[in-house]
């Protein structure tokens, strides 16, 4: 008599070059438990504050989360759309109230909002230099962009000139805002040359140098209000 021993042959998991478990053949689930995506931005956008935007990659940031970068491609396909999606992540801090806003009339709301927006990238100023490469068109972006539109709309400015006015005041923000990692070194050679403009010859500037350096908040404050007035005297013809 043959005697037939019947074995159960049960696949082992493998590992994935990221480190991500492939147990598919045993009928489980692939791969690593998901993570939030608040909790990826979040977590990608501490590291940016702390060391900079070109350190971010998703392998930094999969190290980061104790995950892996097939994680984050459940997400993001690649850099950029993290990036993308990191910008709007930040823009989401800008604190804006749509029916507050419209209740202050067209310069108050407009100063409200750049303030808000400059104060945002001051909190993050890794950040500003982003949006130097692309216009941010996230969800978050386009509710700041769709108040501010509005507003001006309601003032009486046309499609036409709402648009430029508002394109106007954002690149006016982002301006200052990357100025915010330099400004302390700037601040100091720049006092120092107006300081020394006796010797080259210079009358006018050292006219000035005792004024110099002007705060960036000062600046901010001042440029701000010359382009209100001058938005309004645009509005009035």
């Amino acid at each position: 008599m043959n005697e037939r021993s019947d074995s159960v042959t049960t696949a082992e998991p493998t590992s994935g070059p990221d480190g991500d478990v492939d147990v598919s053949a045993s009928g489980r689930s692939r791969g690593r438990p998901p993570v939030p995506k608040e909790r990826i931005l979040a977590t990608a956008l501490k590291i940016v504050d702390e060391e900079g935007a070109e350190v971010l990659s998703l392998r930094v940031l999969a190290q980061r989360l104790d995950s892996s970068t097939a994680t984050l491609y459940r997400h993001f396909s690649n850099r950029a759309e993290l990036i993308n999606h990191l910008i709007d992540h930040t823009l989401g801090g800008v604190p804006v109230q749509a029916d507050e806003l419209r209740s202050l009339g067209w310069e108050d709301a407009c100063r409200a909002m750049a303030t808000w927006m400059f104060e945002n990238l001051r909190s993050h100023p890794n950040i500003a230099p982003l949006l130097l490469a692309q216009a941010p068109t996230g969800p978050n972006a386009m509710a700041l962009r769709e108040v501010a539109l509005q507003v001006l709309l309601d003032a009486g400015f046309s499609p036409r000139v709402a648009i430029r006015c508002y394109a106007t005041l954002a690149r006016f923000v982002l301006g200052f805002a990357i100025q915010l990692n330099g400004e302390e070194t700037e601040d100091v050679a720049l006092a120092e040359a107006y300081r020394n403009s006796g010797e080259d010859n210079l009358p006018a500037t050292g006219a000035v140098a005792a004024f110099v350096p002007v705060p960036l908040d000062d600046e901010f404050s001042f440029g701000l209000d010359l382009l209100l007035a001058g938005l309004a005297q645009l509005r009035s013809r």
